[in-house]
């Protein structure tokens, strides 16, 4: 076998889903539902998966660890304003940076804000969200461009 095949290693493209353990299925999905708009593509007792166009998140019934202190994932959203008001109006405590919080079973959660990112996704993906024509700041854009990525 030569050097090459031994050494090949498989490319990460990305990810596809995020699974959060919560205490309880039906209470986690009334709390990310009284903050996003969401399609819920399946639910049983012990799971439920929210579709995030080409990726998805599952909610997964299971102990209750503690709190996440570094350890967390960022959700990409079209708009903070309405999350950052959501959370208000459940009484959520923002965390020390940005707009991160814990969901109540210690899961910490950060949003960030598509147009100023290097996230993409694909046209027809968005289209398929209903999320119109999202545009890229210039920070992002040249991220982007840096790395052989440009939108067209």
């Amino acid at each position: 076998m030569a050097d090459s095949e031994r050494s090949k290693k498989a490319k990460v493209l990305g990810i596809n889903h995020v699974v959060l353990e919560v205490g309880d299925v039906d209470e986690a999905l009334a709390f990310y539902g009284a903050i996003f708009d969401f399609t819920l593509r399946s639910q049983s007792e012990t799971a439920a998966f929210i579709d995030l166009g080409d990726q998805f998140l599952q909610l997964s019934r299971n102990r209750v660890t503690e709190p996440d202190d570094k350890r967390h994932f960022g959700l990409v959203v079209d708009d903070r304003e309405p999350v950052r008001a959501a959370l208000t109006a459940l009484g959520v405590e923002l965390l020390e940076r940005g707009l991160n919080f814990r969901d109540p079973w210690g899961n910490r959660v950060e949003i960030v804000p598509y147009d100023d990112i290097q996230f993409t996704k694909a046209p027809y993906v968005l289209r398929s969200m209903g999320t119109g024509d999202l545009k890229k700041t210039d920070n992002a854009i040249a991220q982007l461009t840096e790395k052989g990525m440009a939108p067209e």
